[in-house]
């Protein structure tokens, strides 16, 4: 029998507008799993909602070990918020290796749910602890709810015949209906995902059913929990939502740029963590014209792509800092042959392979400039899960209007954390249509590769194999006009000053600054500004809301574009007396910004693999506000 929605006569319902809920265990839990089932269930209630993913680096780490613990954290309330909840105020802890990982993230009178089963002698010794913590009295200030996960499951499950490995497995099941049942969520949804999941396998969808009404029905019936809670929908723009991630919709984002330009896509891209998503989720899109590859490696993957924008696709390739080091010479390339070539870099903590499963913003600089010579280009960054599908629409709209490739920077934090996305009007959508060359355009009645728009500085695109447009293509200096191979410094000089000033030429909108406490005239009200760029959009906001709430001003612009930058934004900047740039490296935008602007940018720092709290913002803000 399927649980219900309504709630036992003898449980209080307790009316909260906001809970942040963090699932811990050994990467083969389920916790990613568990965490995006919740945050469907969630979604379907209409609250607005923020996850954070946290994955272990490696593939399979010793079972309950530290290196080994994954989590997944959801943000949801009953108002807009902006980034997935500095602290936990629920921890679900499958083992002594999640509790220990996560236990300083908790607030005093957190509650934590332990699964007492695996708080083993053995267990316990592999994270170092020499007594369990459940009973030395060191989780005191925290409301600790002791649950018999493994073994409730088991018992749940003994009569279906399924192994005692299947059922043991099923114990993030069981987890979820008891959060589902706490937190009043719907469960629909869940039991027809379990039923497509293991669609192959009717015992297992029978069995993670049980679980799921097992951990329901516990909720009911402990003692251990008489309260339910409950969040209401937020206010949100009336629409059809949908809880997204970041890949997915910068891969939904190139699917609608290519039938918006009416162009076929390709993908050419190498797996590397955090971008693969994007590959497999176009791969579902043929439909469309899509055409992905797995090719053998990054600078392979980049070729094809750069070979596709010759023939006359929107060529792509997705990679994260790595790649981008290995497809540097190709990027070179597609700057001299100034073809659109729209480039995703997922960006990673390095250098090297780093941690390939944290965040960090710090490929900033070899977007800017990782490249030999002269090769300037578009450098554009989404602030957003849903921001990422607008993203790569605007990055295919300067890569095929200006003939240049274009470097999207995502990361790991935008990747793979999820909000609502309200689904976009079809129509709307900007018309990336392209007119490519089918004719001479010389006067001589000759083909000039390079004779130039007078307003966006693009070259012609003519299509290979068109009558009449015959014209030589690589990497060697061309000539003005003709693209002959030509050595002559004077055109030299001329080509790279007009590659660089067909990077300046390119329109993007002005930089917006929220700032409620401006002046009516010219210069804003606020004393300080806070600059970001790409995910730090929701922890800086978040920490200005809450100053502005206490009273303090505080103006925040956040930058999309980085190359070229707003031609507004060093107006902006001179309005301001303190410009402060929190960033996830050490200190890449604000390094341009000084040089750019001459201005005074402070940088505020971190670069430990996590994104920054809105608490840590809050903190140095509200000191810089009042200290100067």
């Amino acid at each position: 029998m399927p649980p219900t929605n309504e709630a036992a006569g003898s449980h209080r319902i307790l009316r909260i507008d906001r809970v942040v809920i963090r699932f811990a265990g050994d990467s083969g839990d389920g916790m990613q799993l568990t965490g995006d089932r919740f945050t469907s269930e969630t979604a379907q209630l209409g609250n607005d909602i923020s996850t954070l993913p946290n994955f272990p680096a490696e593939i399979r780490a010793p079972a309950g070990t530290l290196p080994g613990v994954s989590s997944f954290q959801v943000h949801f309330a009953d108002y807009d918020i902006l980034t997935p909840g500095d602290a936990p105020d629920v921890l679900v802890a499958m083992n002594p290796a999640a509790l220990k990982a996560n236990l300083s993230d908790l607030p005093a009178g957190a509650d934590i749910i332990v699964n007492t089963d695996e708080f083993t002698p053995r267990n316990l010794a592999k994270v170092g602890y020499a007594a369990s913590p459940l009973d030395d009295g060191s989780l005191a200030d925290f409301a600790v709810h002791p649950v018999a996960l493994t073994s409730m499951t088991v018992d749940a499950v003994s009569e279906l015949g399924i192994s005692k490995k299947d059922a043991e497995r099923a114990k993030n099941m069981f987890a979820l209906g008891l959060l589902s049942w706490m937190y009043s969520r719907p469960f629909e949804s869940t039991l027809r995902f379990l039923e497509r999941k293991f669609a192959k396998r009717p015992d297992l969808v029978t069995a993670n059913k049980a679980a799921f009404q097992a951990g329901w029905n516990f909720g009911e019936t402990a003692e251990d929990f008489a309260v339910r809670y409950e969040v209401k929908p937020a206010k949100m723009r009336p629409g059809t939502y949908r809880n997204i991630t970041g890949n997915q919709a910068l891969a939904l984002g190139l699917v609608a740029a290519a039938v918006r330009s009416k162009l076929p896509l390709f993908v050419g891209a190498y797996p590397i963590t955090p971008a693969s998503d994007i590959l497999h989720e176009l791969s579902k899109h043929k439909r469309f014209g899509i055409t992905t590859m797995q090719a053998e490696d990054e600078i392979a993957a980049i070729g094809a792509a750069l070979g596709a924008s010759y023939g006359g696709a929107l060529g792509v390739t997705t990679t994260s800092g790595p790649g981008v080091a290995l497809k540097g010479e190709t990027i070179s390339l597609a700057v001299a042959l100034e073809l659109p070539l729209v480039i995703v870099d997922v960006q990673r903590a390095g250098p090297s392979t780093g941690m390939p499963t944290k965040t960090e913003q710090a490929d900033l600089n070899i977007a800017l400039y990782g490249r030999h010579g002269e090769a300037p280009l578009a450098v554009i960054a989404p602030k957003s899960p849903s921001d990422c599908f607008h993203a790569a629409i605007e990055a295919a709209r300067i890569a095929l209007t200006y003939r240049t490739p274009v470097i999207l920077l995502s990361d790991n934090y935008v990747a793979n954390g999820s909000e609502p996305w309200l689904l976009p009007d079809a129509g709307e959508l900007p018309d990336l249509s392209v007119t490519f060359a089918t004719t001479p355009n010389g006067d001589d009645g000759r083909f000039l590769p390079y004779l130039r728009d007078p307003y966006t500085l693009a070259r012609p695109w003519a299509v290979p194999g068109t009558p009449g447009l015959e014209h030589r293509i690589g990497g060697l200096e061309k000539a003005d006009k003709t693209g002959d191979i030509c050595y002559d410094p004077d055109n030299h000089e001329f080509m790279v000053r007009t590659r660089a000033a067909r990077i300046e030429a390119i329109d993007v909108p002005a930089v917006e600054v929220e700032d409620p406490d401006a002046d009516n005239g010219d210069r804003q009200g606020g004393r300080v500004l806070v600059l970001g760029w790409g995910s730090t959009y929701g922890p800086i906001g978040a920490a200005c809301r809450a100053l502005r709430q206490r009273g303090l001003p505080i103006a925040q612009a956040h930058l999309r574009h980085l190359a070229p930058l707003p031609a507004n934004l060093g107006a902006v900047l001179a309005g301001y007396d303190k410009i402060v740039v929190p960033e996830m490296n050490l200190g890449q935008l604000a390094h341009v910004i000084r040089a750019r602007y001459l201005v005074d940018a402070v940088p505020f720092n971190q670069v430990s693999g996590l994104p920054f709290t809105a608490a840590t913002l809050e903190s140095l803000l509200e000191d810089v506000v009042k200290n100067g």
